[in-house]
């Protein structure tokens, strides 16, 4: 079962029969919800619950099923004589056209098509092969594909008889929803279709309109010529064509009369769209807030249909299910001994070598997400929806105790948290563009910023917790680096307006801030259009904080009695590596004295650096105390051979981790990766590939490193240590891999 299905099912686990205010004074039955894409012939309703097609009476009752196939069943179709079905099912793994007979029956594929990248109920740009009407003359079924073109936007219309011949375009270049006049002379049909979409009262050129083709002629007429959306047409015994649409703020029934071309409006919802109507001899029926309706053409009354469904159903019943399938994030312990996971809406803690998983959380009924480690190791903060909200949440690392909601009252979506180094305060924005932190002792919020132009989503924290940096989105589409003072509640502008910037982060030792900033530019031609595109316009950035700060890529000069000095440098160096013998124990660490980030804001954006690196488009960056440099780069030559129809994350997709030398100047290539993490005392990290997750240390040597590996083949193995042959559910599949750097 797709991931459609299976949110619908635990949809219809949480929602309790209740009714919603609409511009009907009927009162809403009590009965089963989530019911879609209807269709009628005037005395029967099938339409589609949890992926299945369901009959039931006009007049409702308890509805019967008609299919039981895998994956997703929708979109069915009345025969004009109301004798067969037409639907789009995924039988075979492909979505195709079947038929079958109304009252139940064996199906009948009549469509064989290649697999598509995007072709799924939950997508926004909706399946393929999707029936739309059936011609009134003559046993062809109409359906809108994909098949002729590499664009999504772009679908043809189609039509199949029931003998599965190859089938035959219609002579307009591209379509959506269509109905067919009595004689099938002309139809009425929409060029665009986007009803998957979630765009809300838009008014731009893919707001469709409702035209009518001529077969005889091929003229096309506009009828409706309005800017808000008019789709779903539906020719009417009556010579009229109805259809949904938006101009009222809401989709909403209306027709139009194709003698008079006057337009009238038929309901009146306020509370939630109609979707997908479908016209059957004198009934129309649609979706409206879960519900089937149907509008009978003689009365012009809309009535809600009291439908049951009574089933076992088993595709929603609880039961173990392998989280590893389910992976969401991974967050690395402050020394790398544990990792917190985040799978399938839950937090669990896995040990880098010994030990067992465990889960932390244990809310089958909420999902946790965004889970992060506290820098001192005791604490896991992360998001959670438990109250019916997202709020902000700590908890033990160890799984003793329970949850301590941080933050309450929350109006909109959060991002990810990230605490302060001294595990006091969290810093998260949200989507009402909000840049927010909370102390985590007294629970009181501070906002920083809050912008008019887009959301803020980099944001770090200062090694001493005393700053704060972020990128804001500017009004000419150029982001601007900030940094805050929690000290005096001062934020100024690192960067200028001229250029975009972010993924802005403090140096380990508190003396730098770094960035990327888009500053190359390279125009090449477009694939597309004649015109000049920049790519690969940034690199990465330091700023000086403080003004007596040097230039740590100021050029170099060798002078006269300067060399002894620099060798007796390296000497004292090398008589402080401990020598190594077996069996030697470890010399004990010292710890590190703290630090004390100093900011002279005063010409800060005149302190900018560059490093001599490669343009591209770089994130994630840190810099250790021992002046590495690491980031990951991703260029246009790495779409090479892509697949453009995967929908992972850009911040997913591959890029080549690099590791830039202060002191030598110099960048090291370490190999692919989608993603990585240094531990927070900068020994350890892990690195994600798009098959394989490795651990590794972070030690300087005073050769290239290189990266090797062991991997195991345990289906089950995934992230750092996590044990083979585990049936827990926390974990995760591919292969495990731990790699450290070595000198060559």
């Amino acid at each position: 079962m797709n991931t459609f299905a299976r949110v619908v099912l635990l949809s219809l686990i949480g929602f309790g029969p209740f009714s919603i205010p609409t511009a009907s004074a009927q009162k809403l039955p009590e009965t089963t919800r989530l019911l879609r894409f209807p269709t009628t012939n005037g005395t029967q309703i099938v339409f589609c619950y949890a992926g299945q097609l369901y009959t039931v009476d006009k007049d409702g009752g308890t509805a019967r099923r008609l299919t039981s196939g895998p994956g997703y069943t929708s979109f069915a179709r009345f025969s004009p004589d109301g004798r067969q079905i037409a639907f789009t099912s995924q039988y075979d793994g492909n979505t195709e056209v079947y038929v079958m007979p109304t009252e139940g029956g064996t199906p009948k594929r009549l469509t064989t098509s290649a697999t598509l990248g995007r072709d799924d109920i939950s997508d926004r740009m909706g399946p393929n092969n999707i029936v739309m009407a059936w011609e009134n003359t003559k046993p062809l079924i109409v359906f809108r594909s994909r098949m002729r073109s590499f664009n999504d936007f772009i679908g043809s219309l189609f039509t199949v008889g029931l003998d599965a011949e190859l089938p035959q375009q219609l002579p307009v270049p591209r379509g959506g929803f269509v109905s067919f006049s009595p004689d099938d002379s002309k139809m009425a049909y929409n060029r665009v279709f986007r009803e998957f979409r979630t765009w809300k009262h838009y008014r731009g050129g893919m707001a469709d309109d409702i035209w009518i083709y001529d077969f005889k002629t091929g003229a096309t007429e506009n009828i409706t010529n309005n800017p808000a959306q008019n789709i779903c047409p539906m020719w009417g015994p009556d010579n009229k064509i109805y259809f949904i649409s938006d101009r009222d703020s809401r989709m909403n029934l209306f027709v139009v009369d194709l003698a008079t071309k006057e337009t009238k409006q038929l309901t009146h919802f306020t509370d939630f769209d109609i979707k997908f109507p479908s016209i059957g001899n004198q009934l129309i029926v649609f979706e409206q807030a879960g519900y089937i309706w149907r509008y009978d053409l003689a009365t012009g009354q809309a009535t809600p249909v009291s439908i049951d469904i009574k089933e076992d159903f088993d595709s929603g019943r609880g039961g173990l299910v392998d989280a590893s399938k389910h992976l969401e994030s991974v967050n690395l312990a402050p020394d790398g001994e544990r990792t917190i996971v985040v799978a399938r809406g839950d937090l669990f803690s896995v040990p880098a070598k010994n030990g067992t998983p465990r889960d932390l959380s244990r809310t089958s009924g909420a999902h946790e997400r965004d889970a992060v480690w506290s820098p001192d190791g005791k604490w896991i903060a992360y998001n959670s929806d438990i109250t019916g909200e997202n709020e902000l949440y700590v908890r033990s690392q160890d799984g003793k105790g329970g949850p301590q909601q941080i933050t309450s009252g929350a109006e909109t979506y959060y991002y990810a948290p990230i605490w302060s180094p001294d595990s006091k305060k969290l810093l998260w924005s949200d989507r009402l563009q909000r840049l927010r932190y909370v102390d985590v002792t007294t629970k009181a919020v501070t906002l920083l910023d809050q912008d008019k132009f887009g959301e803020i989503q980099g944001y770090n924290w200062s090694p001493d917790s005393q700053w704060i940096t972020w990128a804001r989105p500017e009004e000419n589409g150029m982001p601007r680096v900030y940094i805050y003072s929690v000290a005096n509640k001062q934020q100024t502008a690192v960067t200028d307006n001229w250029y975009g910037s972010g993924e802005a982060v403090f140096s380990d030792d508190g003396k730098y801030l770094l960035l990327s900033s888009a500053r190359d530019f390279k125009p090449t031609f477009g694939d597309e259009e004649f015109a000049n595109v920049y790519r690969d316009m940034e690199r990465v950035y330091l700023v000086t904080l403080a003004k007596e700060t040097a230039n740590p890529l100021a050029p170099k000069s060798d002078e006269v009695g300067k060399a002894e000095e620099k060798r007796k440098k390296e000497r004292e160096a090398e008589k402080k590596k401990p020598e190594a013998s077996p069996g030697a124990k470890k010399p004990e660490e010292k710890p590190k004295k703290p630090v004390l980030v100093k900011v002279d804001t005063d010409g800060i954006q005149n302190r900018i650096l560059g490093l001599e690196i490669t343009p591209g488009n770089y994130r994630n960056i840190r810099m250790l105390d021992d002046g590495r440099i690491f980031y990951l780069r991703r260029t246009a030559a790495d779409e090479l051979g892509e697949d453009e129809e995967e929908l992972f994350p850009e911040r997913e997709k591959k890029s080549h981790l690099c590791v830039y030398d202060i002191d030598d100047r110099k960048e090291t290539v370490l190999g692919d990766a989608n993603n990585y993490q240094i531990t927070f005392d900068g020994k350890r990290c892990w690195l994600r590939s798009k098959r394989t997750t490795r651990s590794s240390t972070c030690r300087k040597t005073s050769s290239k490193p290189r990266i090797t590996s062991t991997r195991s083949k345990a289906s089950t193995c995934s992230w750092i240590g996590m044990p083979s042959g585990a049936k827990s559910t926390s974990n995760a599949g591919g292969k495990c891999a731990t790699s450290s750097f070595r000198p060559q």
